[in-house]
């Protein structure tokens, strides 16, 4: 690997990293950890009062890091491409910061996914708001659910 490659890539992974946090998971009311299964929840029931589409962002708003160095690597190598000498260096830094930029918004749209936020009166006339992802079905006012709780985590599923 010649000296301007080696500079452009190393240039490359600092921003990157510079421009990445870190990803977790969304929840969703079908998904379950190892640590939740076989553990007794409590299950109330009550009807749906209103449902807010919302979006669950599993990234929390923050840059991803394989996006960011993906496309940095990728933007860098393209850069570089271009030019001779400095001009090719050059190239190739700016195309690495541009590409990182690029990966890391690719990757925090992809870590996004289609939320209800579920308000619930449940039967004993308490309310509850819970927040899941879609795949767990849509939920709709006057619907009849349950709601499953243990150890924090409730969801929200059809009676």
């Amino acid at each position: 690997m010649n000296s301007s490659l080696m500079m452009v890539s190393a240039s490359t992974l600092v921003c990157a990293f510079a421009l990445a946090g870190c990803a977790t998971p969304a929840g969703s009311a079908d998904i379950y950890g190892a640590a939740q299964a076989q553990r007794e929840e409590t299950v109330r029931v009550g009807t749906v009062e209103s449902v807010r589409n919302v979006t669950i962002d599993a990234s929390n708003g923050r840059p991803g890091v394989l996006g960011a160095v993906g496309g940095g690597l990728l933007g860098g190598v393209a850069g570089s491409a271009f030019g001779q000498g400095h001009g090719s260096l050059l190239m190739g830094i700016l195309g690495g910061v541009a590409g990182a930029v690029a990966g890391s918004e690719v990757q925090h749209k992809l870590a996004q996914q289609h939320g209800q936020q579920i308000t619930v009166r449940l039967d004993d006339g308490s309310w509850r708001a819970i927040t899941q992802n879609t795949s767990d079905g849509l939920f709709h006012p006057g619907e009849r659910v349950r709601l499953l709780s243990s150890d924090g985590v409730t969801r929200v599923t059809y009676d």
